[in-house]
């Protein structure tokens, strides 16, 4: 049967939570150009990336035509921008320029090369106050048809445990500890972390930096007006099995190289999505009920798809340039007693 193939697939540069979805259509239906856009203002970062794909038609093996890049491609056949205004009156406008990723892999859509559309620029420093919205626009060169979305950004958020300045963290207690923090201004899912970095001295004396994420579930502030006191409880001994578990590498060849390793420092990290972006992954998250049938989410005009923000804060940025939150010495006992290598770190 003749079907067309509705391309939903997400960023491979944005959130590896996105999932590329299906849709067939009978093909005695009137042909439109359906554009599909997938996009995120990374606050945090300069570049900022957009993937736009279009729908595709044709005869016989849909999953054939997948592997074409030109039946999913624009190519020089739109122009994509990025428009941001101040609530100042300040305007800035960023005219995307197209690169590829080489590195995408193998599956129902042609690789390992990808287009997508990026744009450099960096978030000003005064966003919290001045409120900047950002506008994604993509024209049709050939057609003229205008593709819209908008989203705010993430305001900054306060942190207050662990608390600011705070000189080391001590995982070897039996009482569960607590993260608290203000919610954010337009800040909706907030994914928290445990960054542990620690030393590895390989076979002559070679060091490298290294680190382990503990990820903890994520929790959702009820509105996006910011805040809302928020807080997650851990039990802190856990640890110490994210690290028997996570440290030690699975290749034996590698893991023999490693002659010892030395604590280092620890940063709780708060990814946090903005509302569109909560909504697209509310409704992609697997369903526990009966009802398998999800509604599809989209906030791009005249397309389908998402363009939304996402903000990551540490509390390493409440330090001084040099000074960060240690290992306590009874958790680096701890570490030391596993059998994962870890020895006493002079001057700790």
């Amino acid at each position: 049967m003749k079907r067309l193939i509705l391309q939903l697939l997400a960023s491979l540069l944005l959130l590896t939570t996105f999932t590329g979805c299906e849709t067939d259509f009978d093909i005695n239906a009137e042909w439109k150009d359906i554009t599909i856009v997938y996009g995120l203002i990374s606050q945090n970062d300069s570049v900022h990336y957009i993937k736009v794909n279009k729908a595709f038609l044709g005869e016989g093996n849909a999953l054939t035509y997948a592997q074409i890049a030109d039946s999913s491609n624009y190519g020089d056949n739109i122009e994509v921008a990025i428009t941001e205004t101040g609530l100042n009156g300040s305007v800035r406008t960023f005219i995307c320029d197209t690169t590829t990723i080489y590195n995408k892999e193998p599956g129902i859509f042609y690789y390992p090369d990808q287009v997508v559309y990026k744009a450099n620029f960096k978030i000003p420093d005064n966003y919290s106050k001045n409120d900047y919205v950002y506008v994604v626009t993509i024209t049709n060169k050939l057609t003229g048809k205008v593709i819209k979305a908008q989203s705010r950004l993430v305001k900054d958020f306060q942190i207050d445990t662990p608390r600011p300045g705070m000189l080391s963290i001590n995982f070897d207690v039996e009482s569960n500890q607590k993260v608290k923090w203000i919610s954010a201004k337009d800040g909706k899912r907030y994914n928290v972390s445990i960054r542990f970095w620690f030393e590895e001295i390989k076979i002559g004396n070679d060091t490298t930096d290294r680190y382990i994420d503990w990820d903890f579930s994520s929790l959702k502030s009820n509105s996006i007006a910011g805040g809302e006191p928020l807080e997650l409880i851990y039990d802190p001994t856990n640890f110490f099995a994210i690290c028997r578990n996570n440290i030690p590498y699975k290749n034996t060849i590698t893991e023999d190289s490693v002659t010892s390793r030395l604590v280092n420092r620890v940063e709780f990290l708060f990814a946090v999505a903005g509302d569109e972006l909560n909504t697209y992954m509310e409704v992609n998250e697997p369903s526990s009920g009966i009802v398998q049938e999800k509604p599809e989410y989209t906030n791009i005009e005249n397309g389908f798809g998402l363009f939304s923000c996402r903000y990551t804060k540490s509390t390493q940025d409440s330090y001084a340039p040099g000074k960060f939150l240690k290992v306590s010495p009874l958790t680096e006992e701890r570490l030391i007693s596993e059998g994962i290598k870890f020895v006493k770190k002079e001057g700790n």
